[in-house]
């Protein structure tokens, strides 16, 4: 049984649960106002088969789940489907959300459109008041003193800045027009959004979110998508790969020297994490690098010290929603679970979470531990490919 979201709409609240059976990897995207996050591989042990000799407890937990519609959602409303079905059969009156989670999007950039005719300048001021002002230290500061400290920036500069579609590189490119418009030297900028085969539905969510937030983004095809299509083995990372020399390609034919991504502090602790734990290497994620295969162009990571949980605050609070990976792999919804087994990134995530728990300095001191190498203390480390042993100066 399918619901559509203008139905949605029309219900009262308090008659059903919204429920999203994405992963944590994918909620942490967005997720619709006043849905609640059950991951399809829990969603069967939180919703048990209605018995009448359950006990008092769990019968009246059931009760109240009974007298509510159950109305699920996946990232396309493929997946949500077969898991509304499995519960009406276990006694539940359970609906999917046509188009998912990309469906209620849409749904959502035509009301705000409509809303917004009237006055199309507003919502773009007020996101800036609102990194000017209540994110001023979580962020605004934060962006600024990334760019200043690693020396991202300097006049006469022309930056590409790299818009995915996701709140990360959209946040990025606002930070980067309001330093723009107010930077004491100049420097040009370019918002730069690559289509590797994107929906429709996806590609237009990305160019709505920037006509509403001001951003004059410039858009170039590709066809990473279709060519990764049929690898079996790491097909993200050879995406990654593939899109990044695009990127480079693409700014540098349009006069830049820099491109921008938007990796943030979290992003950085994860990597540090990760190579340890699975590449036995310590290395991190530089806040700036030179390219080595398109001469004279740099990347840089404006967004090194501002941490994911106050990206997704700024989200939130000014009502935004974005896309997550929309590739063929994910299109289908096959994935909507990873199929339980999360990836080594939010293996890594997940650790720190544990562990901030007992420890709350825990990301900053993996943050700060490769700033603070002590290299008399390193058995063996690598520098320009080259292996250096503490033995080779022991007896010296």
């Amino acid at each position: 049984m399918e619901i559509t979201v203008e139905e949605l709409m029309e219900l009262d609240k308090n008659t059903y649960r919204l429920i999203d059976i994405r992963s944590e990897a994918d909620t942490g995207y967005g997720i619709i106002e006043g849905a609640e996050s059950i991951p399809l591989e829990k969603l069967f042990e939180v919703f048990l088969p209605m018995t009448p000799n359950a006990d008092s407890l769990m019968s009246a937990s059931v009760s109240d789940s009974h007298k509510k519609k159950l109305i699920l959602y996946c990232s396309r409303g493929v997946v949500s489907i077969d898991a509304a079905k499995e519960l009406c059969e276990k006694g539940y009156e359970a609906y999917s959300l046509k188009g998912g989670y990309v469906g209620f999007l849409m749904y959502d950039m035509k009301r705000k459109q409509e809303e917004e005719a009237s006055s199309p300048d507003a919502f773009s001021k007020a996101v800036e008041i609102s990194l000017h002002k209540k994110f001023k230290k979580q962020i605004w500061s934060k962006f600024i003193k990334a760019i200043t400290e690693y020396k991202m920036l300097q006049e006469g500069d022309c930056v590409g800045v790299c818009i995915s579609g996701g709140k990360d590189s959209m946040l990025m490119a606002k930070l980067f027009s309001e330093l723009h418009k107010h930077s004491v030297f100049p420097f040009d900028v370019k918002y730069i959004i690559m289509d590797p085969g994107y929906s429709p539905a996806n590609r237009e969510i990305s160019e709505d979110n920037a006509r509403r937030l001001k951003i004059p983004v410039e858009i170039f095809e590709s066809d990473i998508f279709d060519s990764v299509y049929t690898i079996e083995k790491s097909p993200c990372y050879l995406c990654a790969r593939m899109r990044r020399g695009h990127l480079y390609n693409f700014a540098k034919s349009l006069g830049c020297n820099k491109i921008a991504l938007g990796h943030h502090y979290d992003d950085v602790i994860e990597t540090i994490l990760m190579g340890m734990l699975y590449g036995a290497q310590i290395q991190t994620m530089m806040p700036k690098l030179h390219s080595t295969n398109f001469e004279g162009m740099e990347l840089i990571r404006p967004l090194y010290l501002v941490r994911e949980d106050d990206i997704k605050a700024w989200r939130d609070y000014n009502g935004l929603h974005f896309i997550q990976c929309a590739c063929k792999f994910t299109e289908t919804c096959t994935t909507c679970t990873d199929g339980g087994n999360p990836s080594k990134r939010m293996e890594c995530k997940e650790l720190i979470r544990k562990l901030k728990e007992t420890n709350p300095e825990v990301e900053a001191h993996i943050f700060r531990s490769v700033e603070n190498v002590m290299l008399d203390t390193v058995i063996a480390y690598k520098k320009d490919g080259v292996r250096h042993h503490f033995l080779d100066e022991y007896d010296k």
